[in-house]
Parts: structure tokens; sequence; C-alpha cells
């Protein structure tokens, strides 16, 4: 991947490089922490537009990498602290969504909305099987 998509926090970014690490570890972590997520539609819109053939490299290399973050089980700000917790995800998702925005269609919008209308737990069990 591009180094002037990434997140500039080397474990994101070679986590990032693995697809399918990253579309595993993505659904357990959402499972876990959907509910206390005021910008869980966001990450959904920009998994879904990070996992689809047609959006281009480098826009799939940056969201990538802003997803590799949340899911990495440290960061700067620890995820257990309420309110705060998830303030560092969101500025790297909201960072990476605004460079790519244009990118992320109604569709992948549609389908986070989807997910989160049946539910998390759901939705992983169909992702991971």
């Amino acid at each position: 991947m591009a180094a002037e998509h990434s997140v500039g926090f080397e474990p994101a970014d070679r986590l990032a490089e693995d697809r399918e690490s990253v579309r595993r570890r993505f659904w357990r972590k959402l499972k876990r922490v959907a509910a206390h997520l005021p910008f869980a539609e966001d990450l959904l819109a920009a998994y879904y537009c990070a996992f689809d053939r047609q959006t281009p490299r480098h826009v799939q290399a940056a969201l990538l990498g802003a997803i590799a973050y949340f899911i990495l089980p440290f960061d700067f700000v620890a995820d257990v602290m309420p309110v705060l917790g998830f303030a560092d995800d969101a500025a790297v998702l909201a960072t990476a969504i605004r460079m790519v925005s244009g990118h992320i269609t109604n569709e992948h919008r549609q389908a986070a909305r989807a997910v989160l209308k049946r539910g998390v737990d759901e939705a992983s069990a169909e992702a991971e099987a």
C-alpha cells in the first residue's frame, strides 16, 4: 500500500496490509463495542467502501489503515476509558473519511444502516461464515 495513504502509525499500517485479518478482527471488535460507538455507521460505511472491489486502491489503503487502527488492541487513548476511549479512533476515521468521502457511496451507507438495524451479532456471523 502506498505510504502517502497510510495512517502514519506503523502497527496499523502493517495490519492494514492483511485484508483478511482486518476483516475478521473488525467484526470481533465491533461486536464488543458497537453499543458504545457514536460513529458506528460511519465506521461500517468505511468498512464496506474499503472492501468494495469498485473502490480505488488508494482509497482502500486509507480506509483499511483507519480500520486497522480501530481494531488494534492498543492505541493512543485506551478504548476502555469512558467517553474519551474512542476519541482517537474517531479522529483517525474522520480524517480518512474526509480524504476519501467522494468514494463512500449511498450503497455503503445503506449497508451500514442495515447492519445496525438487524444487529451487529447477526451481521458478524454472516461475515465470518
